[in-house]
């Protein structure tokens, strides 16, 4: 990942690269491992390029978008079957498209910088690229809660969580790369993990999952009101900033893929929301206010959580027809 003044952002070019290149060493015999690394002190990948995103949604034009999220998608269901181990080096922010082409890796690898989270419902789309699955499969309700607040997960909440796997500090891994490259196997990654600290949100997950657990978003913001105290409000706060939509839909999709459990399964729910989202969501909104205009004021479609309706969301999330992410023959 070679963006680093852009915090190597995902843009479609590179999805479209990687995937190649995957493709092409998975059937290479000189290739016995995949490394994937971001340069720059910043970030491994602090998510997906979005600006060209809402040029063309502006315009009515939602074929770039719906296109990039689907060879995008496809591109993290290739990572997460991969025949290969497949090593992330995730320093620094790893966010949004950041997770989704790491954190379905085989070998995910944290340091004292990582800050990994799913914050989309911030600019009004969902946690994809595979995330609702991760958020399913973490510990107890955990996954509502990173989902629908964008709470940025230490390298020991990372583990804690299940988007990764092993703590290396970070001045240990150019030695570590240059011996997965030498080795070609996985082994030295034992060798150079070192025992962590606990998890934070470990400490709070009674809380967690006594308000996360509620049926609705709004239920959810009413149980942190009456929880109070410091963490509960900060998560009220972090709430409030969402998306009613995408937040309302995001739990959805993390309830949907605890009992499915299947990554293509996820990827295709999601993609039924950001095919929509442009349309008929608040992600044109979302974009102006954080990225293009820097107001952070967004005027979300639902002023409230309480004025999402079950209808809006299931329409969401509504099968595509023929427009669907995967069709009989391609899907993994």
């Amino acid at each position: 990942m070679n963006r680093p003044d852009a915090l190597n952002a995902l843009t479609y070019q590179m999805c479209l690269d990687i995937d190649a290149a995957l493709r092409a060493w998975a059937t290479e015999d000189a290739v016995s491992l995949v490394v994937i690394d971001g340069t720059g002190n910043r970030a491994f990948c602090a998510g997906g390029d979005l600006t060209r995103m809402y040029e063309t949604g502006r315009s009515c034009d939602f074929s770039y978008g719906r296109q990039f999220w689907r060879d995008e998608y496809r591109l993290n269901a290739l990572i997460a079957g991969y025949p290969k181990p497949f090593v992330a080096l995730m320093h620094g922010f790893t966010m949004g498209g950041g997770v989704g082409v790491s954190c379905h890796g085989s070998h995910r690898i944290v340091c004292e910088t990582s800050q990994i989270a799913m914050p989309e419902v911030g600019v009004g789309i969902v946690p994809d690229v595979g995330g609702s699955l991760l958020l399913a499969r973490a510990p107890g309700r955990v996954g509502e809660f990173l989902g629908a607040t964008g709470t940025r997960m230490s390298a020991t909440d990372a583990i804690y969580c299940g988007f990764a796997d092993s703590y290396v500090p970070q001045s240990k891994w150019s030695a570590l790369l240059s011996e997965l490259q030498a080795d070609g196997t996985t082994a030295p990654i034992d060798a150079y993990a070192v025992p962590h600290p606990g998890a934070l949100l470990k400490d709070h997950q009674p809380l967690i999952d006594a308000c996360f657990a509620q049926p609705s978003l709004h239920e959810i913001a009413e149980a942190l009101e009456a929880e109070g105290g410091e963490f509960a409000d900060k998560a009220l706060k972090a709430l409030s900033r969402a998306s009613p939509l995408a937040a309302a839909c995001g739990i959805e999709l993390v309830r949907r893929a605890r009992s499915h459990n299947s990554i293509a399964e996820a990827l295709a729910t999601e993609f039924r929301f950001t095919y929509r989202c442009m349309g008929q969501g608040d992600f044109l909104e979302g974009i102006r206010a954080a990225i293009i205009d820097k107001d952070k004021l967004p005027r979300w479609a639902h002023r409230a959580f309480s004025e999402v309706t079950r209808d809006e969301v299931t329409a969401m999330l509504d099968t595509l027809g023929p427009a669907e992410l995967w069709s009989n023959e391609d899907q993994p």
